[in-house]
C-alpha cells in the first residue's frame, strides 16, 4: 500500500493533516475528526443518538446474538479466510513451534503462593494443557528441581466430568488454609463455578459449598461459613449482570436458606458488590467490609459488626482497600481527600484506625503524620501493596519503572527504607506471609528474563530464588525510553525494543503497544513469544504510557475519562508521529496492538488516522462504543467511558465510536480482528461487528474467533501457541513484507 513518498516529505504532510482533521472536528457541526456537515456523516452513522435510534441504524444486530445461527455461520466463513490466509504463510509453523515451545517449557518460573506452611502453584505444559494444581515446601521449592506433590488434576478432571474445565484460582481458609474454594470455569468464561477443596485428603468435600455457574463475590467467614455475593434469583443482580447483596451461607445450606447481611441497590453499577474479610496474623477475623460500587470507580465502604448492623465508613468514593494493619485500615486514594482537618492527594497511601472511619464519630484531629504513609511526587504512583506484620511493602513506580519500598510506623510518622532491587525494571509483589514477614517479589525487563526473590520485610534482605532462562536472543536489542508531545503538550513517555545496529532510515517493521483506560499501568516487562517471533525477526517494539492508564497516578487515568477520551487517542497518535520524526519507522511499517480496552484505542486509531498505521491487531475488543452498555458486561465501565443513553454523553462517544464512524470512501489499513465465543467480559458481538461492516464496505480485513475460551486466552497454552503465531504471522505480512 503506498502511504506516502519520502519520509522527509511526508512527515509534515502527515504531521498537517493530523493537526487540520483535528481542527475540523473540533469546530466541525458535528465535532468529528474530519467532518464538518451533517451531510458528510458516514452512511451508517445513527441520526438519532438515542438507543433507540443507534439500534435502527445497525444493520448488524444479529451479530450480537453469541451463539444465533447468523453470526456463527458468520464466524465460520470469517475464519476459513483468516486461516487461508494466515495458517498458509510459510512463517505460520515456525512461530506456532516457537511459541508452543515457550509456552509449555518446563524451565518457566513457577509462580508460588504461600499455602499454610508451603507453597503452591498452578502449572500448565504440554502434558498438562489444562494444568496441575501442586504443592511443595519453601525448602524444596528453593531447589533446582522441587518435589512437587499433585493436589488436583484439571485434565484429569476435565475428561472424568466431561466437562471444559479451566482452573481461575482458590480461596483457602487461613491460617492452616487447608479447606479452599475453587473456581472453575467451562471453557474459559468469567463466569465460574466454586467448589470445596480439602488440601489434606486432596479431593472436593463431600457435600461441601457448591456455588453454581455465576460472577460471585466471595469470602470465607470461618470454616463452617462463607460471605457470598452471587445471583440468588429474580431481582438480585445489577445491569451489568452483578450481584448487589451478600449473605452469611452456612454449611449445609442451600442459597435459598442463606441469611442477608448487606444490600446495595439494584441500580448500582460497577463490578458488584465484594465481601472483604480482613483478619489477623493468627488468622482470626478483624474486620469485615464491603464494597459496594457506585459506577466503575466510586463505591462506598460498608463495616460488619456483631450487632449486626453495617455502618458506612467516612471514606472518599474513589479508594482501593490495601488491608488492615493493627486495627488501622490501610488504603489508597484517588482521588484528593479532607479528612480530620487535614488534606490528602489523589495517589496518597494512609493509614487511619478503623473506628475513627465511621461515619457518625464526632471529628478529631488524627495526626497527618501518623494517617499518610507516603505522598507519591508528580513523576510517581503507587503500584503494588503488601499489608505485613509490622509494616507495609510497596512498589512504588518512577517514571514507570518499579522502586521496593518498606514502611514502618515510627515515633515521627511512617518512615520509608528502600529496598536494593536492579534498575530500570518492572518490580511486581507476589504472594505473603505475614507471620513470617516474607514476600516474593519479581523483577523483569523487555530483554531482561524474570527473576523471583524472596523479601525479608524485618532485615530487608532480598533473596534471589529462581531466575527465567532467556528465550530469544536479547543481545541484538536494546531498549530506550523517550516522550511524545501530544495535542496539548502534555509529555508521553514510551519504551522503544530496537535493534542495536538498527538504521534510522524510517523502515524497521515496528509494532506499537497502547491500552489508556483503567488506570492499568504497563511497565517494562519480558514478553518472550514477542521477543522470539519478532525481536529476533529484526522488528521493534513500543510500549505507550498514554493517559488512561495508571503509570503516573489517578491523575493520569481520571485526565482521559469519559468526555476526554480523545487524549488517550491523541496520546497514541503522537507516539506514533514521534516514532516516524525519528527515522525509527515509517507509516507503511507502523503497526498497533491492543486488546479489550485496547481494542476502543486501535479502532478509533484506524478510523482517525488511517494514514499513520499500517497495521492493527484488534482483539477481544470493545468497538461499538453507542451500544456497549447493551451487551453484558457492558454497563459496568460506565463510570470510564460514559453512558450512551445520556444525550449528553452520547454526543462525546459518538464523536469516537468507531463502528459507527467507518467509510466506504476512505482507506483503511487491511486489520486482523479477533475475539473468542465464549469471551462473556467482552461480548463478541463488537468485534463481529466491526468486521462485518468492513466487509460491506469494501475494506480488506481478517476476522478470526476461536470458538473456545474466554477473555483471559488462559485456557489452553498449545492454542494460546496458535493464537500468537496468528498475530505475528499478520504482523509480518503488513509490515516486514511492506516495501
Amino acid at each position: 500500500m503506498m502511504k506516502s513518498l519520502l519520509l522527509t516529505a511526508a512527515l509534515p504532510a502527515l504531521l498537517l493533516g493530523a493537526c487540520a482533521a483535528h481542527t475540523q472536528g473540533a469546530a466541525g457541526l458535528d465535532g468529528q475528526p474530519g467532518i464538518s456537515t451533517s451531510s458528510n456523516l458516514p452512511p451508517h452513522f445513527p441520526r438519532d443518538l438515542s438507543p433507540a435510534g443507534v439500534a435502527a441504524a445497525d444493520d448488524h444486530l444479529a451479530l450480537e446474538q453469541v451463539q444465533g445461527a447468523e453470526a456463527m455461520a458468520f464466524v465460520a466463513k470469517s475464519n476459513e479466510k483468516a486461516l487461508a490466509a494466515l495458517t498458509t504463510d510459510p512463517r505460520y509453523e515456525t512461530f506456532r513451534q516457537q511459541a508452543e515451545v515457550i509456552l509449555t517449557a518446563n524451565d518457566r518460573i513457577a509462580s508460588p503462593r504461600f499455602l499454610g506452611d508451603q507453597l503452591a502453584n498452578f502449572w500448565q505444559d504440554g502434558t498438562n494443557p489444562k494444568g496441575v494444581w501442586r504443592r511443595t515446601s519453601v525448602e524444596s521449592y528453593a531447589t533446582p528441581n522441587p518435589q512437587w506433590e499433585t493436589l488436583l488434576d484439571l485434565d484429569a478432571l476435565a475428561k472424568a466430568e466431561g466437562r471444559d474445565w479451566v482452573f481461575k484460582g482458590v480461596s483457602c481458609l487461613p491460617p492452616a488454609e487447608n479447606l479452599c474454594l475453587i473456581s472453575l470455569s467451562d471453557g474459559g468464561k468469567d463466569a465460574v463455578v466454586v467448589r470445596e477443596f480439602d488440601v489434606a485428603t486432596k479431593s472436593f468435600v463431600d457435600g461441601g459449598f457448591v456455588i453454581p455457574e455465576g460472577k460471585h463475590r466471595i469470602s470465607w467467614l470461618h470454616n463452617n461459613a462463607l460471605l457470598v455475593a452471587t445471583d440468588f434469583g429474580e431481582s438480585s443482580l445489577t445491569e451489568s449482570g452483578y450481584p448487589f447483596m451478600v449473605k452469611v451461607l452456612n454449611r449445609g445450606e442451600t442459597l435459598e436458606k442463606a441469611t442477608e447481611v448487606y444490600r446495595g441497590e439494584q441500580s448500582d453499577g460497577g463490578y458488584g458488590v465484594s465481601p472483604m474479610v480482613m483478619r489477623k496474623v493468627d488468622g482470626s477475623v478483624e474486620a469485615v467490609l464491603f464494597s459496594r460500587p457506585l459506577d466503575t470507580f466510586r463505591s462506598q465502604i460498608w463495616a460488619y459488626d456483631e450487632s449486626g448492623k453495617p455502618w458506612q465508613l467516612q471514606l472518599p468514593e474513589r479508594v482501593s482497600i490495601q488491608g488492615m494493619l493493627d486495627g488501622n485500615l490501610i488504603f489508597s486514594l484517588d482521588q484528593d481527600w479532607t479528612f480530620d482537618g487535614h488534606g490528602y492527594k489523589g495517589g496518597d497511601l494512609l493509614s487511619v484506625p478503623l473506628n475513627l472511619l465511621n461515619v457518625q464519630r464526632p471529628r478529631i484531629a488524627y495526626p497527618k503524620q501518623a494517617a499518610l504513609v507516603f505522598s507519591p511526587n508528580a513523576r510517581q504512583s503507587l503500584q503494588d501493596v503488601s499489608v505485613m506484620k509490622d509494616g507495609i511493602m510497596a512498589v512504588i513506580a518512577d517514571n514507570v519503572v518499579g522502586k521496593l519500598t518498606r514502611f514502618t510506623l515510627g515515633t515521627d510518622g511512617w518512615e520509608q527504607n528502600a529496598i536494593a532491587v536492579p534498575e530500570n525494571v518492572a518490580v511486581n509483589l507476589g504472594s505473603a506471609s505475614r507471620s513470617t514477614g516474607r514476600v516474593f517479589v519479581s523483577t523483569q525487563g523487555f530483554l531482561t528474563p524474570p527473576t523471583l526473590s524472596l523479601a525479608n520485610f524485618n532485615t530487608g534482605a532480598v533473596a534471589p530464588m529462581k531466575a527465567a532462562a532467556a528465550k530469544f536472543d536479547a543481545s541484538t536489542h536494546v531498549v530506550e525510553q523517550f516522550e511524545a508531545t501530544s495535542t496539548d503538550g502534555t509529555k508521553i513517555p514510551y519504551f522503544i525494543v530496537r535493534p542495536r545496529e538498527m538504521k534510522m532510515d524510517g523502515k524497521a517493521p515496528t509494532i506499537m503497544f497502547g491500552y489508556g483506560g483503567f488506570q492499568a499501568s504497563f511497565p517494562p516487562a519480558y514478553k518472550p513469544e514477542m521477543g522470539k517471533l519478532w525481536l529476533e525477526n529484526g522488528g521493534v517494539f513500543v510500549q505507550a504510557n498514554i493517559r488512561g492508564g495508571g503509570e503516573f497516578g489517578p491523575a493520569w487515568h481520571q485526565a482521559a475519562l469519559r468526555e476526554n477520551r480523545q487524549r488517550a487517542f491523541d496520546d497514541f497518535a503522537s507516539v506514533g508521529r514521534d516514532l516516524i520524526a525519528r527515522g525509527i519507522t515509517s507509516s507503511d511499517h507502523l503497526g498497533i496492538y491492543g486488546r479489550s480496552n485496547g481494542g476502543v484505542l486501535t479502532s478509533v486509531s484506524i478510523t482517525q488516522n488511517p494514514d499513520l498505521f499500517n497495521a492493527a491487531v484488534i482483539e477481544s475488543p470493545l468497538i461499538d462504543m453507542m451500544r456497549y452498555q447493551e451487551l453484558p458486561a457492558g454497563a459496568s465501565w460506565i463510570g470510564e467511558y460514559g453512558d450512551p443513553r445520556i444525550p449528553g454523553d452520547a454526543a462525546f462517544i459518538s464523536k469516537y465510536s468507531a463502528y459507527q464512524l467507518l467509510r466506504p470512501d476512505v482507506e483503511y489499513p487491511r486489520v486482523y480482528i479477533t475475539t473468542n465465543t465464549l469471551d462473556d467480559r467482552v461480548h463478541p458481538g463488537h468485534a463481529r461487528k466491526f468486521a462485518a461492516r468492513l466487509g460491506d464496505q469494501g475494506h480488506d480485513h481478517l476476522y478470526y474467533e476461536d470458538t473456545v475460551g474466554g477473555h483471559s486466552n488462559d485456557a489452553d497454552p498449545v492454542a494460546n501457541a496458535r493464537r500468537w503465531a496468528r498475530h505475528y504471522v499478520y504482523l509480518s505480512q503488513q509490515l516486514m513484507d511492506a516495501k
